[in-house]
């Protein structure tokens, strides 16, 4: 680093103000999977307990933790439960009591990324206060989260792309062994810290209990579990690599590369994203070619400083094959970043597609710098002329710097969920179930967000058989916000199906919702309720 001129350091500290910015930004946000709807709803009095209890996610989940709080602050764990495709059905407990309760949950989506929350209902009546059970965020082990993922790419690709450097570029030059050897290290304590601090913060739980085994085996229950195990893997095979100045030293260090990429390809946000077949084959691809380039910066810098005589034929080497390299990085981001972004507005509306804008703008800064090296630098090297060398190391040291700031951005993305992700959880539709003695209503808004939405209502007499309605009117209010209750009258599409197609909710929030249906011209039936709209 003491190599970099005094306009690149005033540059990298600029860059790490606005990425300690960002993360002060994106903080707060959320996890992938989202609640959208539960059985019995947030808010709901029932008149007798429930003996199942349902949870519906934005996406299939496991669960980590589900208890029970009862009005007077006891704490029952509910360890019998069924997983139905995005639904979590509970065995509810028997000896429920009148008064509010708090459903708690912590689940994990399939990408790794834990999320928690309550679900609050009263049997026969509402308890003066409510045991509120809140998920906060310990900035602690999120902090640790972030460092140790870094710490794995710098493991990954620094160090196993630069054992795979030494071994095809160099042919077991010992130029930058150590600091291959001390990015390998980096990378076996970021793996390691990866798995405590994933299973503190599945478990919502402190820092000090990063030592108990359910924190360990609860990471390792995770998709980051297959990630830890097959990084390990690539770290061993690398280190057998640098070990080894032979021919067949190249061997394990190709499988390291290739273990290393299918580590990132089997966790993550795009290892969740669909289509499978395309997104786990393009962040395959895209971490080998980030590690051949990345792995190679660190021996090729500090080869040229010292005057290896395997410099010259390394960099002529990497010279030539770097231009396929970049084809495979850049065509593998782009299927990412299309399907992860989806809409350029994604790209200023979302914490993802602003942690996207901050490492597009490394890239491009790094993709400059690495063309300038190749087309003005490069060629005078390999053809001899010593005063440049000094130049290109200093630039190799600047493309070393924005690589690690790269890496930093990146892990951001493990606390900021892709728009495909929020797209996926504001299509779910929100639904009430409203049920009288003399009738029921099963109300979905689709999606179940404001704006225009399509509503479908479900009617049944109170005995769950068809009920021969004349019409079946929707009203809706929110006095909160100053709306008066409006309404729109229902199209029959089946025996006990009513359609409104093309309705305008303006706001998100919680609304109170009325179904009026008319039996006869002198019988008519109201049920009321409550539903929630995202925004």
């Amino acid at each position: 680093m003491a190599l970099m001129s005094p306009s690149f350091s005033r540059l990298a500290r600029l860059m790490v103000i606005a990425l300690c910015g960002l993360l002060a930004q994106i903080g707060v946000a959320l996890a992938h999977a989202s609640l959208n709807s539960s059985e019995p709803a947030d808010g709901a009095v029932v008149d007798t307990a429930p003996s199942v209890y349902a949870l519906t996610f934005s996406e299939p989940v496991s669960p980590l933790s589900l208890k029970l709080v009862r009005p007077d602050g006891a704490s029952i764990p509910l360890d019998r439960f069924e997983l139905k495709d995005r639904t979590v059905e509970i065995v509810a407990p028997t000896d429920l009591g009148r008064g509010t309760h708090v459903l708690s949950w912590r689940v994990i989506s399939a990408d790794g990324h834990p999320i928690g929350g309550s679900v609050v209902f009263s049997v026969g009546r509402a308890s003066a206060e409510p045991a509120l059970v809140s998920d906060h965020i310990d900035w602690g082990v999120r902090a640790g989260v972030l460092a140790s993922r870094v710490a794995l790419y710098i493991g990954l690709f620094i160090g196993v792309g630069g054992a795979f450097s030494l071994c095809w570029l160099f042919g077991g030059s010992r130029s930058g062994r150590k600091v291959v050897a001390v990015a390998l290290g980096i990378g076996l304590f970021g793996v390691v810290a990866s798995a405590g601090f994933q299973g503190l913060d599945a478990l919502g739980v402190p820092l000090a209990r990063i030592a108990e085994p359910l924190v360990w085996s609860t990471a390792m229950g995770t998709s980051l579990g297959h990630t830890i195990i097959v990084a390990f893997l690539a770290f061993a095979a690398a280190a057998v690599a640098l070990v080894n100045n032979g021919p067949f030293s190249r061997v394990p260090s190709l499988a390291a590369l290739f273990l290393a990429a299918a580590a990132l390809s089997l966790s993550g946000h795009a290892a969740a994203a669909e289509p499978q077949w395309l997104m786990r084959p393009a962040v395959f691809l895209h971490a080998v070619a980030i590690g051949f380039w990345v792995g190679a910066l660190a021996p090729l810098g500090l080869a040229l400083r010292r005057g290896d005589p395997a410099a010259v034929p390394a960099l002529r080497r990497f010279s030539g094959a770097i231009p396929y390299v970049l084809v495979a990085l850049i065509g593998a981001g782009v299927v990412l970043a299309v399907v992860q972004v989806q809409q350029p507005q994604a790209l200023v509306d979302t914490a993802y597609g602003q942690v996207f804008l901050v490492k597009l703008g490394l890239l491009v800064g790094l993709f400059l710098l690495a063309a300038a090296n190749r087309w003005r630098l490069t060629k005078p090297v390999v053809a001899g002329y010593g005063p440049d060398t000094k130049r290109l190391v200093r630039s190799i040291a600047a493309e070393t710097a924005i690589v690690l700031l790269i890496f930093g951005v990146a892990a951001c993305w493990r606390f900021t969920p892709p728009l495909r992700a929020l797209a996926a959880a504001a299509a779910q539709p929100a639904t009430v179930h409203i049920h009288a003695d003399r009738a029921m209503a099963f109300v979905q808004v689709m999606p179940g967000r404001a704006g225009d939405v399509t509503v479908s209502i479900g009617v049944l007499n109170g005995e769950f058989q068809r009920l021969e309605a004349k019409e079946v009117t929707l009203v809706l209010s929110k006095h909160e916000s100053g709306i008066e209750p409006f309404r729109r009258q229902a199209v029959r599409r089946d025996e006990a199906t009513w359609r409104i197609d093309h309705m305008t909710i303006p706001l998100a929030g919680t609304w109170r919702v009325r179904v009026d249906v008319l039996i006869s011209d002198f019988d008519k039936v109201s049920l009321e309720d409550q539903i929630s709209i995202r925004p």
